[in-house]
Order: C-alpha cells, then structure tokens, then sequence
C-alpha cells in the first residue's frame, strides 16, 4: 500500500503517542520503506516503528524477527529539547540480536523522520526537516537532506571517523571462497575497517567472478568469528562494466543476501581514499543488490586530514511503500 506524503497528518506525527489501547491491545504504527532507491520493490527493505515507547527488550526483539528484514528500527520520541541537544533515539535490531549501528537503517529511518514532519506541516518541508540526528547505539549520527531538481530527496548520513583493523592474507581469503588467489586483486589490501559496523574490504578482480560468488558460510563464518574485530566480508570490483557506477558490491550474510549495506560502504570509501583509488571528496557511485534483483544505489564520500581519513558520508534516496499497525 503506497502512502502519499498528504497522508502523514497528525496520525504519525512525532509528538503523539503511536500506541493506544483498543480490545485490551497495544498498538504500534510502522512504516515500511525501500533504501538506497528511488523505486519501489527495490533497494533495502526496512520497518520504522515510529513510536516505540513501551515495548520492551525482548519485544523489539520478536518484532524485528517478525518482520523478517535485514533490519528494523524503533523509534524514541523525546521531549523536543532533548532532541534539539542529543537528536532522536533509535535502536535498531536484526532478527538476532540488536546492533549498534547500520547504514540503510539509518538512512531509511532518518528520511521517514524527515517526512512525518514534512507531512505535519504541510507539503513544503521546513528548514528543521532539512537535517535529522539519530541517537544510536554508536553515537550522534547527523543526515542532512536537500532536494534534488527531479522532486527526489537525497539523504547522507555522516558516520563515524573510521578505525583500520587488520590485513588479511590473499591467500586464505581465497581458499575461504573457493577462489584462486590470482581472483582476488594484489593492488590493494584485504582490510578489516569499522565506522561503526567491522567489515573487512575483499577486493575481486572481475565482475564475473563477484557475480557468481558461491559461498560455503559455514567455512567463511568460521573463519570470520574468530577474529578481531568479529567482522563479515564486504566483497567489491571496480570491473563495473558502467562508467556511470564506480564500484558494485556484494555482501553475503548467513541470514542472507544484503541488497545494500552502507555501514560497508562507508568502511569502503575510507579504504578507497587510504588506498588511492578515490580522492578526497570524490564521489563513488556503489551498485549492489543486483543479483537478487533488488538494485541499490549508495553515494560515498571522505575527507582526508593529512594522514587521517575522516568525514564518511554514505548518502542515497528512499521511498515508502507500506504502512501498518502492529497489535500486542
């Protein structure tokens, strides 16, 4: 069900209470949108429950299982000023476990933030729409938005100043994928880096090859739970066969395909500039989710300070599909 900016009203507005009592339930509103997309039925699914005061630990825990998506989120409503000095508290869980941070779901919550308040006051957002912080578990985490000539909002997320973990050997990264070594590009390390989320950069030489990945998990999560940083694989290549796209990316989870990660492609564009593949500033077009048919689009940048890389910013669009209402 698509649901129309003109739609938002005061039904989800930030300052009401989402839940109410009918039939002895509890009610909680969610909305479901698509991120790292302009299109609906593509990018990276994620459910915003958008009030989510009164549902304990262990709730969130079997709502994120019930909605089944890579991630979900909930929603803290504050007292305004509050907001205003420490942003907007989410907490974002997997079916598993909650997470400290992650990039589309903080991308996705911040632009249904965005427009719940574009919504309650009317169809021009104001300048407070403009940019949204989100509490995490990581820290403040800004989004600023603008709009872009075709009517579509970008979002981009600033994201923590990237730690460089450690290098790992061609080698075993290979014979952990059932590649030979020679498959695996020699320019540029295989580097565990974290801004907010660990992941290690596994650079792949042919399109081909990144596209036809088959993957014993058990064999690469053995592997990968024994390090540190615990940390998943983030597998890049610059073969694109597009001069409009820089880099397309996989990311294989043993709860299944990501179509996009953007707490890995920030870790990504901090590995890029460290490396020379991409300059300071310079904006790199990720494609990823192609081979499940749910193509995402992610727009990364970073600074450099002398030898520091800092000011990672993954940006993208987002758009709603669904709304509903959740009964406990």
């Amino acid at each position: 069900m698509l649901w129309p900016s003109q739609l938002l009203g005061n039904a989800l507005s930030l300052g009401a209470r989402s839940q109410s009592r009918s039939d002895s339930h509890r009610i909680f509103r969610y909305v479901q949108t698509d991120v790292f997309t302009s299109k609906r039925l593509e990018g990276n699914p994620l459910s915003v429950f958008t009030d989510a005061r009164g549902l304990s630990d262990s709730e969130m825990q079997d709502l994120a299982r019930e909605t089944n998506l890579q991630e979900t989120t909930f929603v803290f409503p504050r007292d305004p000023e509050v907001e205003r000095q420490e942003g907007v508290k989410v907490r974002i869980f997997v079916p598993g476990e909650e997470i400290p941070f992650g990039g589309h779901p903080t991308l996705g919550t911040a632009m249904v933030l965005r427009n719940l308040r574009a919504g309650s006051q009317g169809s021009v957002p104001s300048k407070k729409a403009s940019e949204i912080v989100l509490d995490l578990k990581v820290g403040k985490v800004p989004v600023v938005f603008h709009e872009e000539p075709d009517g579509r909002v970008f979002g981009e997320m600033h994201q923590v100043d990237p730690e460089f973990g450690p290098l790992h050997n061609r080698e075993t990264v290979a014979a952990l994928l059932d590649l030979n070594p020679g498959e695996i590009a020699d320019e540029w390390p295989i580097q565990t880096i974290s801004t907010g989320l660990p992941f290690a950069i596994v650079p792949i030489k042919k399109l081909s090859t990144l596209q036809s990945l088959h993957l014993d998990l058990s064999k690469v999560y053995k592997f990968l739970d024994r390090q540190n940083p615990k940390c998943d694989f983030y597998y890049v290549c610059r073969d694109t066969q597009n001069q409009e796209i820089g880099l397309r990316a996989r990311c294989i989870l043993p709860i299944g395909e990501d179509p996009a990660t953007g707490s890995a492609a920030g870790c990504t564009a901090a590995w890029m500039v460290r490396y020379g593949i991409a300059q300071p500033e310079e904006v790199v077009h990720i494609e990823q989710g192609v081979e499940m048919k749910r193509p995402s689009h992610l727009f990364v940048r970073v600074a450099k300070a002398g030898n520091r890389i800092t000011n990672v910013r993954v940006g993208g669009h987002a758009v709603q599909i669904m709304q509903g209402e959740v009964f406990l």
